[in-house]
């Protein structure tokens, strides 16, 4: 995961907080009894986990502000799909322990299913604009940190 740096620890801190967000307002999205288990905390993880690799390996590159958040914004993305496909992934095994597969393509294919399920509540206005902006503004907050702190 490479050195620690000034620049990656902020961009993963940011990205964690703003995961932990994203992931708040996706739960007041679910339908009421739905559980959200450990979607908080493995959320702020994979945002925690992204900041860090991503962004704030492209802190220190030299490049733009511009090119920074857009670092950002493409790192707020992988995040909400990385988060989708973990949960999905989780409860296809759930499921497929529970023996309601026929076979290991059945299951692969429920995942997908899921996936794409568990992906639509994304997709509302102000979860986009959150993980849009935040993505701005944690690419341009890392690339300031990676020019202040060398």
């Amino acid at each position: 995961m490479g050195m620690p740096t000034a620049a990656k620890l902020i961009a993963s801190v940011l990205f964690a907080a703003l995961a932990f967000v994203a992931a708040r307002m996706y739960a007041q999205n679910m339908p009421d009894g739905s559980g959200t288990g450990r979607l908080l905390e493995t959320s702020a993880l994979i945002g925690f986990l992204c900041g860090w690799s991503i962004v704030g390996s492209f802190a220190s590159r030299p490049g733009g502000r511009v090119d920074a958040m857009a670092t950002g914004v493409r790192t707020s993305f992988t995040m909400a799909v990385l988060v989708t496909l973990t949960f999905a992934i989780v409860e296809m095994l759930t499921r497929s322990l529970k023996g309601r597969y026929r076979d290991p393509v059945d299951a692969v294919l429920s995942m997908f299913e899921l996936f794409l399920t568990l992906g639509r509540p994304i997709l509302t206005p102000e979860l986009l604009a959150v993980l849009l902006l935040g993505g701005i503004i944690g690419g341009a907050v890392a690339h300031w940190a990676g020019r202040t702190w060398r």
